[in-house]
């Protein structure tokens, strides 16, 4: 039997509790001080506790956070790039206390985990803002849910009581545990993941395509935690996966699995997270495109590409998958990419999510150039019905 890739750390970190430590703690922690997480903060807990953020297994310490903010590096030496933190605001702070045991709760009231705050901090916000997001502007939607989340970090490791539950997509939400499994059930040596919070059109089938050429899987693994509000939904997006898996991807060799991460809309920075976790689901290589979780124009086309070269040869063990930005092709009728072909500007078909976006608005079908026709009607039953609603409203 083969062995897969090594999680990065080493270790596969599952904060999980078993079932005899589970009922005393809940026991011990309904006696806490209580803390009632985001949805950011639900998704950072379950990438935590199953492993998916290895090697973290709690909220980062100020050691860890100052170190990643500035060096892109964990304490230990390890290649990090966001502080994965837990905020308050300075007006409840002092219900957190050092040295002490805090329980973290659903925002229905349910105890999901036991937290030791080994750490207690106010850091510059504007720093970080600078340093990870590259700007200081609220109008970014990562720097403005980082200043909303509050001024005072506590960090400290997690005990997961009970798992959170989120009955959207359960056939979809597997486990770094589970996709390793799952790999080598199918004897995949080699794995080529696709981080994706838009539906998948032309483009990115065609890179992901190329991809599988080289490789034995591909694992298409959508995030679906917190995004933006005008990003088309979880739900629909996954109908859109499903369907063009079914029609144009050879099933037998794609794996569709749910990323349970937030968006925070960091570039470059997020692009080397992505990275970092996909290499702990078990996978060998990492596709990097055109603005890899980008927003706006605040960053530049391919720095999500070039980051990965500011890590020494190792740090990382994924492989980074480098692609142009991919277009369909008039004079040949196909997709290509600068690199393969020698079109000219007018022959080139570029269509942005924005542009997609403002078609369905007004009800046009994007053309086949851009997205497979049966992904196109799921967007715009979408979009019809949505206008709908706001009509109702």
């Amino acid at each position: 039997m083969h062995s897969l890739i090594q999680p990065h750390g080493g270790t596969l970190v599952d904060c999980k509790l078993n079932s005899d430590e589970r009922q005393t703690t809940l026991d011990r922690a309904l006696t806490l001080p209580r803390l009632t997480l985001s949805q950011r903060n639900l998704a950072d807990i379950e990438c935590i506790a199953t492993g998916v953020y290895s090697p973290l297994n709690g909220f980062v310490t100020a050691e860890d956070y100052y170190d990643i903010v500035n060096n892109m590096h964990l304490s230990s030496g390890l290649a990090w790039s966001i502080p994965v933190a837990l905020q308050v605001s300075e007006e409840v702070s002092d219900k957190y206390k050092l040295d002490t045991e805090i329980a973290l709760a659903h925002s229905n009231g349910d105890i999901l985990a036991v937290m030791t705050i080994t750490s207690k901090f106010k850091p510059d916000q504007d720093h970080e803002a600078q340093k990870v997001y590259g700007t200081t502007e609220d109008a970014h939607p990562g720097v403005s849910a980082m200043l909303a989340a509050g001024e005072v970090y506590l960090g400290g490791s997690i005990k997961l009581i009970n798992t959170i539950l989120d009955n959207e997509f359960q056939n979809y939400r597997l486990t770094p545990a589970d996709t390793r499994s799952e790999f080598t059930k199918r004897q995949w040596k080699s794995v080529v993941a696709f981080q994706t919070r838009n539906p998948i059109h032309r483009a990115h089938e065609y890179i992901t395509k190329i991809a599988l050429e080289l490789v034995d899987g591909l694992f298409i693994n959508p995030l679906v935690g917190t995004t933006k509000s005008d990003d088309i939904p979880a739900a629909v997006r996954m109908q859109c996966y499903e369907t063009l898996i079914d029609k144009y991807y050879p099933r037998e060799r794609v794996l569709l699995s749910v990323f349970p991460a937030a968006m925070r809309y960091a570039g470059p920075r997020e692009a080397i997270m992505h990275a970092i976790a996909r290499q702990n689901y078990g996978c060998t290589h990492f596709i990097v495109g055109r603005d890899h979780a980008g927003v706006g124009s605040y960053y530049g086309t391919y720095d999500a590409q070039y980051i990965f070269d500011e890590f020494t040869p190792g740090e990382l063990g994924i492989v980074p998958m480098k692609f142009e930005h991919a277009f369909f092709c008039t004079r040949t009728q196909s997709m290509a990419t600068a690199k393969t072909s020698s079109s000219t500007p007018e022959e080139r078909i570029h269509l942005s999510g924005t542009k997609v976006r403002a078609m369905l608005k007004l009800g046009e079908l994007p053309p086949e150039q851009f997205t497979r026709p049966e992904v196109a009607e799921i967007l715009i039953r979408h979009s019809k019905d949505s206008q709908r609603l706001e009509a109702r409203v």
